[in-house]
């Protein structure tokens, strides 16, 4: 049984100093393309016909603000077109009709897409809404974003010059990060992803993804890589994978920002990271053995496709490395120097949120504050995003669960919350941590007490939250927000 546990538990370790490695991986491959630089071209003296799409799903606190701002892209008239394509089953539907209905008699050539079904999800309405779609690119944006009035004149042009060039995806912004230390946390997180990991994936070409949102695609190469396929929560992810699996080429622009809104509650983040975490898994179910085999990129880019595909893992490693400390307090196992290797690993990780927060922020430092903040909330939703990974595995079907937006709703948060069995688990992980901490602290090996102590305040934090949540939802009062008016 001893022998069971060090493997175990060297298992685990060993995963998330892998992935740790892969941390330091990226920061050299970013250091390497820092200085690529992908001015915008001259705008072609044709410009190409372009669809805007708005997918939505009850969404009536932004969907007015989504419309407006579609509407207040900088575009000629004539090449526009703007798609509002809505499964909704609230008041969305309505306030959305509204606007397209006064937007068509200025002249916008908009119009309004509804499913009474939600078959597919987000993919099969934009798949359904395809045929009807005009323009000979694609630009989408989810419910929260507020694109630059200039987004299309920043992305647009980078086609022309490159007719393999398939898909444009901009860095996302935020609307909302001053709102609470969560949101603050999510900032840091967001900008790692894009600053560090979309730069590393696009410019050394290691299978650049689509984010779903902010970005602009190239009608052939869409409909090339099979379009929107809805077997997978992350519809973006298994679409750009066929697509470079195509051989069609992809643009990440660091520069251009899309501005969107972060989740406010830890509900609404859980469910965000429930559905990337699962998608990214289904993905890796699907595509596994292809990229493995796709001779065509290198071993690089396959090797990194598949170690991105599967990061999220590293939260089934930290929940086993957590339930063995206290067998391993039991056995009197003390940590030897050599085994600060493993931690030497880990650095590569934090190295990427610091250096994102360098390139964007000349307050980096201040920002930065939030870091451990971040680190707590990581940990403490990995229950949640094991979950998620073992539904990928077992599960055929699958809901996709919208994130919920507040828009410019003051007051308490807006709240859609069932109970959910996954709070159990965080609480008997919190005591189980609370125990190992005072098992460690009362034999003297103090070793694992950084570790232990992390996980204890992570997933006591996690409860805190949720029992604060569940009393917001109780006191909520189940009404909607007035319907803006008509100018």
């Amino acid at each position: 049984m001893n022998t069971v546990i060090l493997i175990l538990y060297f298992t685990a370790l060993g995963g998330l100093a892998l992935y740790g490695l892969f941390g330091l991986l990226t920061f050299g491959l970013y250091w390497r393309h820092r200085h690529a630089k992908f001015p915008t071209p001259p705008l072609p003296v044709t410009l190409p016909a372009v669809t805007v799409q708005l997918p939505v799903f009850n969404e009536p606190f932004v969907v007015e603000r989504l419309i407006h701002t579609a509407v207040a892209l900088q575009y000629p008239a004539d090449k526009l077109q703007i798609q509002v394509i809505d499964d909704s089953t609230d008041s969305t539907t309505e306030r959305a009709a509204r606007w397209v209905a006064y937007y068509k008699e200025k002249g916008v050539n908009i119009s309004l897409v509804h499913r009474s079904q939600r078959n597919g999800f987000k993919a099969g309405a934009l798949a359904e809404a395809l045929p009807q779609a005009s323009g000979e690119f694609i630009a989408i944006f989810d419910a929260d974003f507020q694109p630059q009035p200039d987004f299309l004149q920043q992305t647009i042009p980078h086609f022309a010059p490159s007719p393999r060039l398939g898909m444009v995806q901009t860095r996302w912004g935020h609307l909302n990060t001053p709102y609470s230390p969560l949101t603050q946390a999510q900032a840091i997180a967001l900008d790692k992803h894009f600053v560090m990991e979309q730069t590393v994936r696009h410019r050394a070409s290691l299978f650049p993804k689509f984010n779903g949102a902010g970005g602009v695609w190239r009608r052939a190469c869409l409909e090339d890589a099979g379009g929107w396929e809805s077997d997978t929560v992350c519809e973006d992810m298994c679409l750009s994978t066929r697509a470079v699996l195509r051989q069609w080429e992809c643009l990440f622009l660091n520069d251009v920002q899309s501005p969107a809104e972060l989740p406010t509650t830890i509900s609404a983040y859980k469910s965000q990271q429930a559905r990337w975490s699962k998608g990214s898994s289904q993905c890796l179910l699907k595509y596994g053995r292809t990229i493995t085999t796709a001779h065509q990129h290198t071993i690089l880019a396959r090797f990194y496709a598949l170690m991105s595909m599967s990061a999220y893992s590293t939260n089934l490693f930290l929940i086993l490395l957590l339930l063995l400390q206290i067998p391993l307090l039991l056995l009197d196992f003390r940590f030897s120097p050599w085994m600060l290797l493993f931690s030497l690993a880990g650095i590569g990780q934090p190295l990427l949120f610091v250096m994102s927060q360098r390139v964007l922020y000349r307050d980096w430092l201040w920002r930065l504050r939030h870091f451990p903040t971040m680190v707590l909330v990581a940990i403490g939703l990995a229950p949640n995003n094991v979950r998620a990974i073992f539904q990928a595995f077992l599960r055929r079907q699958h809901e996709f669960v919208r994130t919920p937006k507040q828009g410019n709703r003051t007051g308490t948060p807006l709240l859609e919350l069932n109970f959910d069995w996954i709070f159990l688990v965080e609480l008997s992980l919190a005591l189980y941590a609370w125990a190992g901490v005072f098992l460690a602290l009362r034999l003297g090996n103090y070793g694992p007490l950084f570790f232990l102590g992390s996980c204890a305040l992570a997933f006591s934090g996690m409860v805190a939250l949720n029992m604060r949540e569940w009393r917001w939802h109780l006191k909520q009062e189940h009404r909607e927000t007035a319907v803006s008016p008509l100018p």
